[in-house]
């Protein structure tokens, strides 16, 4: 596929050029002198577009301008804030169809998922705008007479977003949208993998700001590698550090935020596992377990990774995973005949060849061999084969998380070993659990059940719905974004208590007289 024929296709209808200014406060983009970050496509290896680094200079101008939009914006009464939000999703779905083929371009994953993550931006965006009129705090009664207690959520003040690039566009809006409809103002660093996505994103909220009067500042970009980064979690201006990415990033931001005793909400890597019981309903079992471990060529964090099979029905299980791998199509993912796109770039391809040379020197089993394909259609050097391997669960290689399409399988007889082995690594993200019997279901839902954020019955690890809060637990990072009442945290919490009287009886019964 030619990169002219593109750029009068889906990359010219969202308003990008071959040279890309990557620094906004808003409706005002500037031109830093930065370094240039060019985004090649793994779909062919071809560049599709350079975005301008941030400077130092020009990141200290855009947390200016975003205090200062915050000031303002946050005395917007939340209705209104949330018809703006609301106005962005009508702007979404109108763009749909051209946003979805950039991200399957640029990131390298499915058509399919391509529009399904615009689609999650769209509901993201409905959300919000039903909350934004039961931002609610509780009353409780208080112990002195003629006193009313009640607590209240003002916004916080001005959020950096970090962002990964295997969700280019949906985790920002996860963040962004609830934060918007709270008051705050953004700062989002997308990731440099993937900076066509967020100039284009940019673009779209900035046209729906501009005709509603938003304060300049309240939503920012700022592009760049690991230094802008720093940039964000050691500024004390910013309250709040929304950081998703590898375990070994999110310590970091966490440790630099921690030391200025700021906030940061992290969703970090995951190590999902599906337990398939003698009792799972096998054909619903290939289904979830196969889309979980290729779905994004293995680059979601909620992508299954271990398939924890009961003995009995481990052959049974095992040839039919075979024989749906045969069937895969990989391939140029705005093809939709294709079920796997490539990899993000040649360094995520070498960590998929180390980790099956890992797997191979601890004795493990491939089941369905992997490999780096080759030839036409694969020019970019991105394309690998998904792959199955035997293993054991303590293995180091199968305690690390790998972003590729790599499924590890291993045998279970008692639904206690099943459970343990599933908590029996540093992650705690996203697990499920294949059965028809209510009681084993009920066991890995207890509190002696699953220790991830998220657990399932009878679908797949990968797939949650945006209403649900979304995050996990240990080396996850314990954070929780997008539904349920995630909107807490880009929020500050105050008590309030109101003295209605002409006394001033003090609480606890205590007499203070002069």
């Amino acid at each position: 596929m030619e990169t002219t024929a593109l750029r009068l296709d889906f990359i010219q209808a969202l308003g990008l050029d071959e040279q890309n200014a990557g620094t906004s406060t808003g409706s005002q983009w500037i031109n830093t002198g930065g370094e240039a970050i060019e985004s090649f496509s793994p779909v062919n290896g071809h560049s599709i577009g350079v975005v301008e680094s941030t400077t130092a200079e020009a990141y200290d101008q855009v947390v200016q301008q975003a205090q200062k939009g915050f000031e303002q914006w946050r005395s917007w009464p939340a209705p209104k804030r949330g018809e703006v939000v609301r106005q962005i999703g009508e702007e979404l779905r109108r763009l749909k169809e051209p946003l979805g083929k950039l991200v399957s371009f640029e990131m390298g994953k499915s058509l399919q998922e391509g529009l399904g993550e615009v689609q999650e931006m769209i509901d993201i965006c409905d959300f919000a705008v039903g909350l934004s009129r039961q931002l609610y705090g509780l009353s409780m009664h208080s112990e002195r007479p003629g006193h009313r207690m009640y607590e209240q959520y003002h916004p916080l003040g001005v959020v950096g977003i970090i962002s990964a690039f295997n969700f280019p566009v949906a985790v920002w809006s996860w963040n962004s949208m609830l934060a918007w409809v709270c008051g705050d103002a953004c700062i989002w660093k997308p990731s440099e993998k993937t900076p066509l996505t967020a100039v284009a994103c940019q673009k779209i909220t900035q046209r729906v700001f501009e005709a509603n009067d938003v304060p300049e500042g309240v939503s920012c970009l700022v592009n760049g590698d690991f230094r802008i980064g720093e940039l964000l979690s050691h500024d004390g201006r910013l309250p709040l550090i929304s950081a998703t990415g590898s375990t070994r990033m999110g310590k970091q931001v966490g440790a630099a935020v921690g030391a200025r005793l700021g906030r940061s909400l992290l969703e970090l890597g995951g190590n999902n596992a599906i337990i398939v019981s003698e009792k799972a309903d096998l054909e619903m079992t290939i289904i979830g377990a196969v889309f979980g471990a290729v779905g994004t060529a293995g680059q979601r964090c909620t992508s299954t990774r271990r398939l924890i099979v009961h003995d009995s029905i481990y052959d049974t299980v095992t040839e039919k995973l075979a024989s749906a791998y045969k069937q895969l199509r990989i391939g140029d993912p705005l093809d939709q005949d294709n079920h796997v796109g490539p990899l993000i770039d040649h360094a995520a391809v070498e960590q998929y060849n180390k980790a099956i040379d890992a797997v191979k020197e601890a004795g493990g089993r491939f089941i369905v061999e992997g490999g780096v394909l080759e030839g036409s259609g694969y020019e970019s050097g991105c394309y690998v084969k998904p792959c199955i391997a035997e293993v054991k669960n303590d293995w180091p290689i199968v305690q690390h998380e790998t972003f590729a399409p790599i499924l590890y399988v291993m045998r279970y007889s008692e639904i206690e070993d099943a459970i343990a082995m599933q908590n029996g690594v540093p992650q705690g993200l996203s697990s499920a659990i294949m059965t028809s019997d209510l009681r084993e279901a009920e066991r890995f839902l207890s509190v002696a059940g699953s220790d991830c954020g998220i657990a399932n019955v009878n679908i797949g690890t990968s797939g949650a719905e945006i209403g649900g809060a979304f995050g996990g637990e240990k080396e996850t990072g314990g954070g929780r974004e997008s539904g349920s009442d995630a909107w807490k945290a880009y929020m500050r919490r105050q008590t309030n208590t109101i003295n209605y009287t002409t006394e001033l009886p003090l609480a606890q019964g205590i007499s203070f007289d002069f």
